[in-house]
């Protein structure tokens, strides 16, 4: 295994500040939340606008992120209070806090680039570290256990279903024929492990071939769309109304999760399509601050590669 390593500064560009923090349109003693916190980018903005009677909650599952935050966050006027947890517990996180409702919250659906960038990690197949993923590095489950124990179905699902990747099966078919001689142990030998399933002319181009499998590894880790939908409602029953709900996505199955959430609040009513007047009585519970999603302009684009796919979506509550 690869020796245990000094953790990295926590340094991460916040994709898409301004356009976040103005779909939020963020009033000054107001209570928000960054259900994302990562190095404090996003919150940094929300806090300067909050003033000295405003409360910022920011929840991350990375001690390194939380860390990070607190110290670049300490000097701002606003009550600023961190909560190492996953954003998917919004409602008892702000139980717990004694928080009834709130004004806005902005969830980076993204991986932190310092997660991205330290092999230690284990989240990049451009470095060789122990295969790990986890943003949370007390969940028992990591990407090593993922790799050597998932059965070679499983694998073909994750790879297929979280990953849209093509050559799934001949890549879980590979992994399993190569952790019979011995564990696969770090990204550096999963991702030639996967360069080999492809044929030869699709090994080298733009885009890594290990890409999509790394994102479905990672995904299954740690859980990232099991619940997203659920979440998703969750933030927008803890808003004020006039309140604000914006999410960054980064690829297409988190996005079509946040775009099909939003569109069912806006319409409010579930009855059947061939339904010729509503019986359910349901109504619209947001509206929508963009009728399509904000991407990143050449500037950012410029400054930051990671922002090439970014999509942010933000809903105002009823």
């Amino acid at each position: 295994m690869i020796p245990e390593r000094t953790r990295m500064e926590f340094n991460h560009i916040s994709v898409l500040p301004a356009e976040s923090v103005e779909a939020l349109g963020v009033k000054p003693g107001g209570v928000y939340v960054d259900g994302t916190l990562g190095g404090g980018g996003h919150a940094a903005l929300i806090c300067e606008r909050l003033g000295g009677s405003g409360t910022l909650v920011g929840i991350d599952r990375d001690d390194a992120a939380i860390s990070a935050a607190a110290k670049r966050l300490k000097d701002y006027k606003c009550r600023v209070i961190t909560v190492r947890d996953n954003f998917f517990n919004i409602k008892r996180i702000l139980e717990d806090l004694e928080i009834d409702k709130i004004d806005g919250a902005i969830l980076d659906l993204g991986v932190s680039s310092p997660q991205l960038d330290d092999p230690e990690r284990g989240f990049s197949y451009n470095s060789d570290g122990a295969l790990d993923m986890r943003m949370n590095r007390n969940d028992s489950l990591s990407a090593y256990k993922v790799v050597n124990e998932y059965s070679e179905s499983d694998l073909r699902r994750i790879l297929f279903s979280y990953g849209e990747e093509k050559n799934a099966a001949k890549i879980a078919a590979n992994i399993v024929k190569s952790r019979v001689e011995k564990p696969i142990e770090t990204t550096a030998e999963l991702s030639e492990i996967i360069k080999r399933s492809f044929p030869p002319k699709k090994r080298y181009g733009d885009k890594h071939p290990a890409k999509r499998s790394f994102q479905a590894i990672r995904i299954e880790v740690n859980r990232e769309l099991e619940g997203l939908d659920t979440a998703i409602k969750d933030f927008v029953d803890c808003l004020r109304p006039g309140g604000v709900l914006a999410v960054i996505t980064f690829h297409s199955l988190e996005d079509r999760i946040v775009k099909n959430v939003f569109a069912e609040l806006k319409t409010g009513c579930t009855c059947p399509k061939e339904f010729p007047v509503c019986v359910c009585g349901g109504s619209p519970v947001i509206k929508l601050k963009n009728r399509k999603p904000v991407t990143a302009g050449g500037d950012e684009l410029s400054r930051n590669s990671r922002a090439h796919s970014a999509k942010l979506r933000a809903a105002e509550k009823l």
